[in-house]
């Protein structure tokens, strides 16, 4: 138990029309402080994104969601957010927004690996 860290994760979410609060899973972003982990993993399902509306063009959600993803790298092209702190680049994706994509409440949990606890949560909540 002792080797076991806590971490957090919030579920990300498409709300394609936003006015009607109907959403769908995508992806996981999970930060663990102690293990220095943040990292990202989505999957958008094409069918249930046209179920929802077919308005919203695939490669702009993909574009956002890998700005994301450079963020939770630190990578320069993350822009200014990228090069801030972990747990505040955690915080800034986590934030609540009412736009296309957003992210639930963060939820606390504990573990020995980070990286497969991320692909567990994925697996459970968006596949």
């Amino acid at each position: 138990m002792q080797d076991r860290q806590t971490f957090e994760y919030a579920i990300i979410r498409i709300v394609p029309k936003v006015e009607r609060e109907e959403f769908f899973n995508v992806g996981v972003i999970l930060f663990s402080k102690r293990k220095k982990f943040l990292d990202i993993k989505y999957h958008i399902n094409l069918d249930k994104l046209k179920a929802f509306s077919c308005e919203i063009e695939l490669d702009v959600l993909n574009d956002y969601l890998n700005a994301w993803k450079l963020i939770c790298d630190g990578e320069a092209s993350g822009g200014r957010i990228g090069k801030l702190e972990l747990s505040d680049r955690f915080r800034w994706l986590t934030a609540c927004r009412s736009t296309i994509i957003q992210s639930s409440k963060t939820h606390p949990g504990l573990s020995h690996d980070p990286e497969k606890t991320l692909e567990d949560i994925f697996k459970k909540y968006v596949l």
